[in-house]
């Protein structure tokens, strides 16, 4: 039991510091308006690995409405790659 709540604590702890981090380059990609595929598409990727966390998702959504008016279709798919590793609705 003791391992599970060091585990736990430790996750939350990573998510904290990578909320810090890819802050930083979502709030700079949408303030310099980038349109740099590429750089968005590898900060999407390393978000969408931390979406468990809910403000690592509220920075996941902000960065995909950015890029949508980009790329939809682009967007699209990290939208469906997110609901296939974390949306767990059966519905």
């Amino acid at each position: 039991m003791k391992r599970l709540v060091l585990s736990i604590q430790y996750t939350r702890q990573l998510a904290r510091e990578a909320e810090k981090l890819y802050a930083l380059e979502v709030d700079a990609i949408i303030k310099a308006q980038d349109s740099n595929p590429e750089r968005i598409q590898h900060c999407l990727d390393g978000v969408v690995d931390f979406c468990f966390d809910d403000n690592m998702l509220l920075l996941f959504k902000k960065l995909c409405r950015h890029y949508y008016v980009i790329d939809p279709v682009a967007t699209s798919d990290y939208v469906y790659s997110y609901k296939e590793m974390w949306d767990n609705n059966d519905a």
